[in-house]
């Protein structure tokens, strides 16, 4: 029996009629007769009731018609897998992504994506504010937090840790905090979301929580000029472990005060509905948790970050 030889068998239950079946098919009657005659032979029964004036499914060819249907989609969708996994190497990816985890950790993973696929180009857009997909011509945003759009789809790529930080240099002339009421003797660095200054930190210490409002001279809506403010000793500040991985792992950071846990995030790469998923958003998806799983891992060796706080949400 052959692939073609089920296909034959669907329209010929369709028409009821091996004729009307062949025209349809473009082929000779003959060869869809001899169709018809593998696929009973393969199952062991016959499949049509056949009259000198009709043919209709035999009691088994009903119960085998549904199952077929489903059998033949299973390797359409292969066959479309397939191809898409051609296609998946070229063509142009169109991302978002936010200002410091684009600039200083995501960019040189998609300059290594790019290199290994050499046919698929890279437009970024990179910006801490709110991603329009249609009006700002991206497939896909790479976000901390879940999608709050019933009509967005996602993957979450990984748990995201923050952290308390500041550069030794800071901490050696103002001192290291060891409780979250002694950062009101601190200046504290704002990330400012919609016009929103983020002025107000909560941490967790086992089953104490801690809510304080700070004071601080200095905020912005771009959280990469809040990581060089810090790095740069002007004061402390709360980031993602992704975004300060490469200063905490060079010591150009301190984690401050690590006993007490800042609220953690999510990363999700985010696409506008679950039609926009393509082999290379399912590629992507499974890179960015590749990497971010190692540079976690770089985090937790160096005892920089809990495993454990990878768990909480």
């Amino acid at each position: 029996m052959l692939f073609n030889d089920l296909q034959v068998f669907l329209k010929v239950a369709e028409f009821r009629s091996i004729t009307a079946a062949a025209n349809s098919l473009d082929m000779r009657m003959a060869t869809a007769s001899a169709a018809i005659k593998r696929v009973e032979n393969t199952v062991g029964v016959e499949l049509f009731v056949r009259t000198t004036r009709q043919l209709r499914l035999s009691p088994a060819g009903e119960r085998y018609l549904p199952q077929c249907k489903q059998a033949l989609q299973l390797l359409d969708d292969a066959k479309q897998n397939l191809q898409e996994d051609l296609d998946e190497l070229r063509g142009e990816v169109r991302i978002a992504l936010s200002s410091d985890l684009g600039r200083n950790v995501v960019t040189p993973w998609l300059d290594e994506f790019l290199d290994h696929y050499p046919n698929v180009g890279l437009r970024s857009n990179i910006t801490d504010s709110n991603i329009d997909f249609y009006r700002d011509s991206v497939d896909m945003a790479l976000r901390y937090g879940s999608p709050n759009d019933a009509n967005m789809y996602g993957f979450k790529i990984c748990n995201v840790p923050r952290v308390l930080c500041a550069s030794p240099e800071y901490l050696k002339q103002h001192g290291t905090p060891v409780h979250p009421e002694q950062l009101s003797e601190h200046n504290a660095l704002f990330y400012q979301l919609q016009d929103i200054v983020q002025d107000e930190w909560h941490f967790s210490q086992e089953d104490e929580t801690y809510k304080i409002k700070l004071k601080g001279k200095r905020a912005s809506n771009d959280g990469d000029l809040v990581r060089r403010w810090c790095v740069n000793g002007q004061g402390i500040a709360i980031k993602s472990c992704l975004d300060m991985a490469d200063d905490l792992l060079n010591n150009r950071v301190i984690h401050v005060m690590p006993e007490f846990t800042p609220t953690s995030t999510e990363l999700w790469l985010v696409c506008p509905s679950r039609q926009s998923i393509t082999p290379t958003v399912r590629l992507l998806r499974d890179f960015f948790r590749e990497r971010t799983n190692e540079l976690l891992s770089q985090l937790i060796e160096r005892d920089i970050v809990n495993k454990n706080a990878l768990t909480k949400h």
